[in-house]
Parts: C-alpha cells; structure tokens; sequence
C-alpha cells in the first residue's frame, strides 16, 4: 500500500492532514492540572507562531498517533500549527523503507536507482514548502526536503523515532550530508544519536501516549467484551496479544514461537496478533504472509489488521482484555503500545529493546526478556500467577501517568520551540 504516486504538478504534491478539534483542558483528568497549567504558560508569547510536521502517512504508525493528538491541542494553545503528508510512489517508499532498516543496522545498502528515486521524489515535494517558523521533519522519509527547498526564514528541526545508534554506513554517509541544513534534532535516547552527528544542537525528548484519544481512553469491561466478542474472541479463555506494525523488527514470529511454547504449560491460550498497515511500508504484506504460513490451520492464533476494520478501539479493548501484553522487538525507537498496554492496567512482557526500558520497569510493572524462552517463562509465570499480573499493571499505569502522558511531551516541545525562535 502506498500513497499516489508523485506528479509534475507542484500544486498537488503536499497533503494537508484535518485533525480536528480537542481542547488543552480536557486533560486535567488524566494528566493533572499542574501539567495542563505549564502548558498554559509555555506557550505564553507563541500566539500566532506557524509551525509545520511533515511525516510520511496519516495511519499506521507511532508518528501519525502522536501528530494526530498533538496538532489540535498546539492549535488550541494559540499556535498555526499544521500537518502534511510527503508524497511518493512505490519506488520512493521502498527507497525510504530500505533507509528505515539500514538506519537501524541493517546491513543491506541502496541501489542508485533507489537514491534515485528518493532524491527525486523530495525534490518534488520540497516544491510545496509554506512558511513557517519552525518546520519538523519526522524520520528519514521527508528528511531531505529542507536540503533541497532551503531554509527559507524557518527553523528546520530532524525528529527521529527509530533506533539509529548503529547504522548502515553508506546509508548514513548519504543522509548526514542532507541534516547539515538543520538547527536541531530529537531523538528518544542519547544512545540513539548515530556518530558524528552534523547537527549541533541535539535533544533527547522521548514520546508519550494520548489518554484521551479513542485509543486510550477509559473503555468499560462491558463494551471492551462486546468489542472482542463481536471480531470473535472467545472472552472465556485466557489471551495474549501482540499490537505492532508486521514489521521483521517486532518479531511477530517470535511471539508465534513464545505463544506455543506457554500453551504447552496452559492448552487454552489464545494469541492476537494486532497489526496496521501503513502507506510507508510496503514490506507490511510480505510480513504478513510470512505470519499466516507460520500460522497454517492454527485457530487459537487471531490475526487482525486495520484493512478489516479493526482500529483505535478494537485496540483499546484488546489491550485492556488480555492477560498479558507481549512487545517482543528485536529494535525499537520507543514503542507506544508498552505505555498504551500499561496505562490500561495491563503488565507487558517486551524485548530489551530501544526506548521500552525506558518505559517499563523491571519487575515492577512488568518484564524485559531477551529471547524466546525467557519471553515464554515470563508470560507462563504471570498468565499462572494473576494476583502479581495485577499488580504489575496498577504500578505500570503510575509510571506511565507521572512520564509518558501527551502533556509531558507538548512541554518538551514548547520548550524547544521557544529556545530556536530567541536564538
């Protein structure tokens, strides 16, 4: 799946994303009032302050979650805050899918011809900058915009979700000469930051969940159960999950290998596999029917896509529901759904990957494994001990809540912004 392909036709290249309306306010539940107050005074003075996010897609993604929630509540503090998509056809996405990986340590390069195609579709989508005061490029897919529009006035800041502490040499080679425009970057953890970084001023800003999206919000065990019920999950037996991209470095083979392994200890179990397909992975199928050969007739293991209508609140249900919640990623930027599952009071069992030690605490609200039959002990252990289960979601909903909540990271930025525009 991909977006249109690109055109000659500069007026038609950037896609504006509508994102609606949601107040500051309704936060203070969730959040706190003292979060929402500093909000207030942050952004204090940055009435009428144009800012513009350029990402890859509307859907499918941690990157589109958090642009969705974040526009409105920057609008609704008094910024001109805008979303727009790049566009591209298929050879740009897998150009920009093949730098995703090699990014994060694949050791498979690009062929000039797909550098080809990626130069060439950011030229044409640089044709379509507006001007603004600070400009936001999220991961590497729009990232040589700025280098081929120029600065224009604005302050250009690379965001980076993924895990880029070691990559591919000669993909790195080619990108670092295309950040020498930026005034600054962000990246989730200081290890992330690749060598010789061009960009002097870098910030560590790690990301956060909205406890009011339809995700997230607070879904009663009645319609969570109705919810299941009616995509067809049997409510009487006990259940794990996964919830990601199908994506090689989520493992969701890996979580097939976990899975049969703890039914060996409990013959009901069922496993969901959750994933969504997004218009900047066109690898998304080819992981897909990887999962349904290894599945072949096995009916306690559920496969579920957002293609089939099963989104935000099937999710919420999902990750309010089951027993325990797997993330076993081999590499991980961050991983919103270990936040999303512990906000919701459920433990996580998750891979000692990326930004997800941040987020969980070992033995506190839930486990960090390293391989399949850790990961399977771990998952035994408090499928057969429900009471320490419990126990580890109520801690993990804390420790979500005082760090990883929207308003946390709107005051991370504000900040950022304020600082770029004095100078």
């Amino acid at each position: 799946m991909c977006a249109p392909p690109a055109n000659d036709d500069a007026q038609s290249v950037l896609e504006a994303v509508d994102v609606g309306v949601q107040p500051i306010d309704s936060y203070r539940a969730s959040a706190g009032d003292a979060a929402v107050d500093r909000l207030r005074e942050l952004s204090a003075g940055l009435g009428g302050m144009r800012v513009l996010h350029l990402s890859a897609t509307p859907y499918g993604g941690g990157v589109a979650e958090l642009l969705r929630s974040e526009i409105p509540l920057l609008r609704d503090l008094g910024l001109q805050a805008d979303w727009e998509l790049i566009r591209g056809d298929d050879a740009f996405f897998s150009a920009t899918k093949g730098i995703h990986n090699a990014l994060q340590g694949a050791s498979e390069g690009l062929s000039e011809s797909q550098w080809d195609a990626y130069e060439r579709s950011s030229g044409a989508n640089a044709a379509r900058f507006g001007d603004y005061d600070i400009v936001v490029v999220h991961d590497p897919q729009p990232l040589a915009l700025p280098f081929h529009h120029g600065k224009a006035g604005a302050r250009l800041v690379w965001r980076c979700h993924i895990d880029t502490s070691e990559p591919n040499p000669d993909v790195w080679a080619r990108l670092r000469a295309l950040l020498t425009v930026y005034d600054a970057a962000v990246f989730t953890l200081d290890s992330f930051v690749p060598p010789d970084f061009p960009v002097e001023r870098v910030e560590v800003v790690p990301p956060a969940i909205d406890p009011e999206s339809p995700k997230n919000i607070e879904l009663g065990p009645h319609l969570a159960e109705r919810v299941l019920r009616w995509i067809g999950v049997d409510l009487e037996r006990p259940l794990v999950c996964q919830v990601s991209r199908f994506d090689p470095w989520k493992d969701p083979l890996g979580v097939i290998d976990v899975f049969r392994r703890v039914r060996e200890t409990i013959p009901d179990l069922q496993l969901a596999l959750v994933g969504s397909m997004a218009l900047d992975d066109p690898q998304g199928w080819d992981m897909y029917h990887q999962i349904q050969r290894a599945i072949g007739p096995d009916e306690d293991i559920h496969v579920f896509t957002n293609v089939i209508g099963v989104g935000n609140v099937e999710v919420n249900a999902f990750q309010r529901l089951a027993d325990v919640v797997i993330q076993k990623s081999i590499r991980e930027g961050f991983g919103l759904v270990v936040s999303e599952s512990l906000w919701k009071g459920t433990p996580v069992v998750a891979g000692r990957a990326g930004g997800i030690p941040l987020q969980l605490d070992e033995g506190v609200s839930g486990y960090l494994v390293d391989s399949v039959v850790e990961c399977a002990d771990r998952v035994t252990e408090l499928l057969q001990n429900p009471d320490e289960a419990e126990l580890l979601g109520r801690r993990g909903r804390d420790h979500v809540r005082e760090r990883f909540l929207l308003p946390r990271l709107l005051a991370d930025e504000l900040h950022l912004y304020r600082t770029l525009l004095d100078g």
